[in-house]
């Protein structure tokens, strides 16, 4: 027997509906590229999609399903594109600004983008190799100064394209399983894949991720949407945002420290996302030359990689504000926990509360996680036994765009991650490592990330990677890359490996070190071990 209830639609248009009826006032703050401030309403925004979508149809020709690529940095236009887009039922591609021509060609060619916005200061990517695209019709180019030229054929200006659009657009009725948008991986280990959300996935993610378990985010709040739009759908924040009623403040490509706690000054954020490297960029700076008032930031959310517990205690103990561990993937659109402690732990130390925070986290309604031991037999959940992490739910991939992968996928459904991990009695999964991450000396397993996590809080040492390098007697030994403080001072071999020895066993301890100016990172700001192993291979450190 099936309920007597409404069949109400889940997708980006109800969000932006309902942001217009409830939050027509609410703002969102654009910090341009050439260095200007916008600011208009979610009001302003919902008119604007509404010319938007006329032009998509009418100027543009785009119809349901054509996939129409966004090329941009973080600001009010390609929000607009968030919600213009899907809601005439094509798809938001959103392209990463930061991966190699190769790439990015291959993304667009896979994709087939019929059209491209793109920010004029990225045209001079799409310029090299555009001959080599093979569905693009048209060029939009967003934030042009005047007289600003390109060899792009086919363009046009975004404002010229939205210019006497009417106001009046009736959104066609679509079915939430229909595909809204889509990111393709960093491709780190391969070709990127495309992963196709849908209207459904991406409005119970966004309503998901604002309650208080997870981003807390309210009407209240003054967001700072750090993590790129071109990335997960800046991680479905432009959604949360318009559903909690919090005012967006969107930084396009001002994201080096200084820049990021000037705009966290002068806008009065009180929460932020990003990944760890920003934020021990701006822990950093504010150290060096701390604000004369206190900031309004409370909490930032961060995933992509581990938060170091250090990075956490640094924040709260010097500046009051709050670390908050989230992990996700591209795979899962992309937040699938956030780690919070609970009453329970009121009782516990701070060193004891650290370890919590630090984890990754409990799973979101909605997400459902197990891991699965090198047998194939699901783990106890103790926080001790290790096993790869597999998850399913209600915003987790069931395939890639165009392509199989079966073996990413169990027989009953489950995606599996690469995440070696465990999780605790109450719920909380801890990543130790990636799959490929892992070093294996002697026959006993190393975690990387746990060697990283206690060399970034010894207060000489601002970064750190650890690989795994060839070893003649024991096949792997671990090879700590350090970036130093004060690149002045010297940090020796022995005050490293004494350093470890707290928290760490003889056979865990590298014997490795070097030092360099930055970690590698990936397109998206991670650690990029795979360029790592490459430069260490043979284990040749001079």
């Amino acid at each position: 027997m099936e309920g007597l209830m409404m069949d109400y639609p889940l997708t980006t248009t109800t969000i932006l509906e309902y942001g217009n009826r409830a939050f027509h006032h609410k703002r969102v703050i654009s910090h341009l590229p050439d260095g200007t401030r916008h600011e208009y309403s979610f009001g302003d925004l919902y008119r604007r999609c509404k010319q938007l979508a006329n032009a998509l149809a009418n100027t543009l020709g785009i119809e349901p399903g054509d996939m129409v690529g966004t090329f941009a940095w973080n600001h009010y236009q390609h929000l607009e594109l968030y919600y213009g887009i899907p809601g005439i039922g094509a798809v938001c591609h959103t392209i990463n600004i930061r991966l190699s021509p190769q790439q990015t060609e291959f993304i667009i060619n896979h994709s087939e983008d019929k059209v491209i916005f793109v920010d004029a200061t990225l045209v001079p990517l799409l310029e090299k190799i555009a001959p080599q695209l093979e569905t693009v019709e048209k060029y939009i180019i967003v934030n042009a100064a005047s007289g600003f030229q390109t060899t792009l054929s086919n363009t046009m200006h975004y404002e010229a394209l939205l210019e006497n659009q009417s106001e009046d657009f009736t959104w066609p009725q679509l079915d939430e399983n229909e595909a809204c948008g889509m990111c393709y991986t960093s491709g780190t280990t391969g070709l990127p894949k495309g992963v196709l959300y849908s209207h459904r996935s991406t409005y119970l993610h966004a309503s998901t991720i604002l309650s208080p378990n997870a981003a807390n985010c309210s009407n209240q709040d003054v967001m700072l949407l750090i993590v790129p739009q071109f990335h997960v759908m800046a991680w479905g924040f432009p959604y949360m945002c318009v559903l909690a009623g919090a005012d967006m403040v969107m930084p396009s490509l001002h994201l080096q420290p200084e820049a990021l706690i000037r705009i966290l000054q002068e806008e009065k954020v009180t929460k932020a996302n990003g990944v760890p490297t920003i934020w021990l960029g701006v822990y950093e700076a504010m150290k060096k030359n701390p604000p004369k008032e206190r900031l309004a930031l409370e909490e930032y959310l961060v995933g992509g990689s581990a938060l170091p517990a250090s990075l956490i205690e640094g924040f709260e103990r010097d500046f009051g504000i709050r670390g908050v561990q989230a992990w996700g993937m591209t795979e899962t659109s992309p937040l699938g926990t956030v780690a919070r402690i609970q009453p329970k732990h009121a009782s516990m130390n701070q060193k004891e509360q650290l370890t919590i925070r630090a984890k990754q986290g409990i799973e979101f309604p909605g997400i459902e996680m197990r891991i699965v031991k090198d047998d194939g037999t699901i783990a106890p959940r103790d926080g001790k036994t290790m096993g790869e992490l597999q998850v399913k739910g209600a915003w987790v991939l069931r395939s890639y765009f165009k392509t199989m992968n079966k073996e990413q996928f169990t027989e009953d459904g489950w995606f599996k991650t690469g995440d070696v991990s465990t999780i605790d009695m109450d719920g909380y999964m801890h990543i130790t490592d990636r799959t490929k991450d892992l070093i294996k000396s002697g026959g006993e397993w190393i975690s990387s990330v746990a060697l990283e996590s206690a060399l970034m809080s010894h207060p000489k040492i601002r970064e750190a990677a650890v690989i795994a390098i060839p070893d003649d007697t024991w096949s792997e030994r671990p090879l700590a890359c350090i970036v130093l403080t004060n690149e002045n001072e010297k940090v020796s071999k022995e005050e490293m490996m004494e350093f470890l020895s707290r928290d760490f066993v003889k056979y865990q301890i590298p014997e490795h070190y070097v030092f360099i100016a930055q970690v590698p990172r990936t397109s998206v700001g991670k650690f990029d071990k795979k360029e790592i192993r490459r430069l260490y291979a043979e284990g040749k450190l001079a």
